[in-house]
């Protein structure tokens, strides 16, 4: 079933069990002609789906996810991506905005676009607790995939400043654990240790676990991925194996009394609420509805320097804090040569800076990290000191030896065309073509993604090495003694045909077993390696 113009369904199924998805959202997944979703996604709808093409990706895949369900939906294909929860609250909406707005998509020429709501984590997980989300709540990701940590830090200090009940998304990985300490570190300035704390994992699914517990215990406990941690406000109370918020403020109505001392509409007026702005009296009222509060915005505005005018907001420096671009980029001293001099390494240590980062890869190249608004400029300034500079991500990386410190330069021309050629090119999953100048090839290039060594005057081609885990394989040998001037068209006729059928965050070996031949080389399964238990002991 196709649309002629395309149409993107952006579903949020809810926690994953069948009976807390919407309508909507089952009906859509029925009606698309692909899904596109994280994987272990894609599992939980595993009984509606049926003769869909499937995409499924890794985790932190989502911006190629959005990229590939946009390319197949202007292609006429109605598409559904999928998020648990809601799309709209750390989901795929957003981003697959993002994408439609880079391609300067208008809603009423490109193609539709339908966002499927859905029970979000905090009210799924609220309903297994007991009723902890009566009161003003808020969501806080602990992720900093794509939020910089500082910025997390001042939200979660703002909502415990302001005792909201908290919904920790993304509390904690395999990898980063130390911020959901800082967190409990934070909220244990504002609130009392005896807090009440939900653990909730994988809500409404097969491994469901609850967990009650208090804000200083709160990590002895399993929290994972799969964790929404839910932290009650200082009015939240435990009965019965339920954690409680009261709906506002025991003043307004009296709980265990058959008869309220106010009657509804008493309730609302401003003597039964001593706690509001106007401490309960009526001319506190009277008077703040004779407040000119535009003139007072411009009086608060002037004291900060800056003024108000129909046409202008608050200025930029009087915002706590501003979010500038992150630039990445990889940096190596050149394609073949492998040395640094002192005065390269000074100069990037000047463009770092104090809080940039770098890091060495295996793939012999540094990758920076900083927060800049002069991109352009710093890549100007590194390439005229001598540094290769390429970008980073799912892009083409040369790895090349260093031909005996040059004394076999016969085949260094090619390395270095290959990498005027290749690198830095975008494709599906982040590829190593690895490039080495004599039949030794100390440096490894039958474990890359294509493998390449200059042998006799000609050159030996390798495709499709594994080189992670335990199954992990060296390259299939495809030519021998390949002439020298057809070595970069085929090298480029491959990596067309993998960026052309590729699927998003497919690695290059999985695409190789997949479509089974590549410009006429058949795909063979490599030996397998003998089974180890326990290797790292």
């Amino acid at each position: 079933m196709t649309n002629e113009k395309g149409k993107l369904l952006v579903v949020g199924f809810g926690p994953g069990s069948e009976e807390q998805m919407t309508y909507r959202a089952k009906e859509a997944i029925l009606e698309s002609d692909s899904i596109i979703g994280y994987k272990t996604y894609i599992d939980l709808i595993k009984p509606l789906l049926t003769d869909q093409d499937i995409v499924r990706t890794g985790m932190t895949e989502e911006v190629s996810r959005a990229q590939e369900a946009v390319k197949q939906a202007e292609q006429g294909k109605t598409v559904a991506v999928i998020s648990s929860g809601d799309a709209g609250l750390y989901g795929m909406a957003g981003l697959v905005y993002e994408v439609l707005i880079e391609k300067g998509w208008k809603e009423d020429e490109g193609v539709e676009v339908e966002i499927i709501p859905g029970v979000s984590a905090i009210n799924s997980c609220a309903s297994l607790l007991g009723a902890p989300v009566m009161h003003d709540a808020c969501t806080i990701s602990l992720s900093d995939h794509l939020t910089p940590w500082d910025l997390i830090v001042k939200r979660v200090e703002a909502a415990a400043q302001a005792d909201f009940v908290i919904a920790l998304y993304n509390p904690k990985s395999g990898k980063r654990t130390r911020q959901i300490e800082e967190t409990q570190r934070i909220l244990m300035k504002y609130r009392d240790k005896e807090t009440p704390v939900g653990l909730v994992k994988s809500a409404y699914r097969e491994r469901q676990n609850i967990v009650m517990t208090d804000l200083e215990h709160m990590l002895d406990h399993e929290i994972g991925m799969l964790t929404t941690v839910v932290i009650g406000n200082n009015s939240t109370f435990y009965y019965d194996g339920k954690m409680i918020t009261p709906r506002g403020y025991q003043r307004k109505y009296t709980l265990g009394e058959e008869k309220q001392k106010l009657k509804p509409a008493q309730r609302l007026r401003s003597e039964a609420e001593p706690w509001a702005m106007h401490g309960g009296k009526e001319e506190t009222v009277k008077a703040a509805e004779s407040i000119n509060v535009k003139g007072l915005a411009e009086e608060a505005l002037s004291k900060l320097g800056t003024t108000y005018s129909e046409n202008k907001q608050v200025s930029e420096d009087s915002i706590s804090f501003k979010q500038t671009e992150i630039f990445e980029f990889a940096v190596s001293p050149g394609t073949a040569n492998k040395k640094i001099s002192s005065k390269q390494l000074l100069q990037l240590t000047e463009v770092i800076g104090e809080d940039g980062e770098v890091e060495y890869t295996p793939s012999h190249y540094f990758k920076v990290s900083l927060e800049t608004d002069r991109a352009q400029e710093i890549v100007k300034e590194l390439k005229e000191a001598g540094w290769l500079v390429s970008p980073v991500g799912n892009v083409i990386h040369v790895k090349a030896c260093d031909f005996c410190d040059g004394e076999k330069r016969d085949s260094i021309p090619y390395a270095e065309e290959l990498q005027e050629a290749l690198g830095g090119m975008v494709v599906p999953k982040v590829m190593n073509i690895g490039f080495n100048g004599c039949g030794m090839a100390c440096y490894g290039a039958i474990t890359d993604d294509i493998g390449i060594i200059y042998r006799r005057g000609a050159f030996d081609v390798f495709l499709g090495a594994k080189t992670t885990g335990r199954n992990a394989h060296v390259a299939q040998p495809v030519a021998e003694g390949m002439e020298v001037d057809k070595l970069i068209p085929l090298i480029t006729a491959v990596v067309d045909e993998y960026k052309e059928k590729g699927l998003p965050n497919e690695r290059f070996h999985k695409f190789f077993k997949r479509v089974q031949e590549i410009q006429g080389f058949k795909y063979q399964e490599m030996p397998v390696p003998v089974i180890v238990d326990n290797p790292c002991e």
